[in-house]
């Protein structure tokens, strides 16, 4: 018996805020559906300057977060994923290349406040 391919669209979801005591951070695009093999870059925008590092997560469907990068200078890079950060624009990116059905997850950034 045959099971269907769901390989051809990739759904990500991203939870829209995440607050940290006074910091207040948004992620864009807060929905995001792409195909397999496409590649995508998910914002982070923050308010308040910190000396704490930045942090990416994931979480997959029914599992607790997993720690994808934590950030303190511009650039880090595991396989397919890349963040970078800007600490004077108050930014963060997350850069998923070639996306594969297994990145389907929600995926979110924390910054910690002074």
């Amino acid at each position: 018996m045959e099971k269907p391919l769901m390989t051809s669209l990739i759904t990500m979801w991203f939870l829209l805020k995440w607050v940290s005591c006074l910091q207040k951070v948004e992620q864009s695009p807060q929905f995001l559906n792409i195909q397999e093999g496409e590649s995508t870059i998910i914002n982070c925008n923050y308010t308040e300057n910190t000396n704490q590092g930045l942090q990416w997560f994931r979480q997959e469907p029914g599992k607790g977060l997993t720690l994808l990068f934590y950030i303190i200078s511009e650039e880090n890079q595991n396989g397919r994923l890349r963040s970078m950060i800007s600490r004077k624009e108050r930014h963060s990116s997350l850069h998923i290349t070639g996306a594969q059905p297994e990145d389907s997850a929600t995926y979110l950034c924390a910054v910690g406040a002074q």
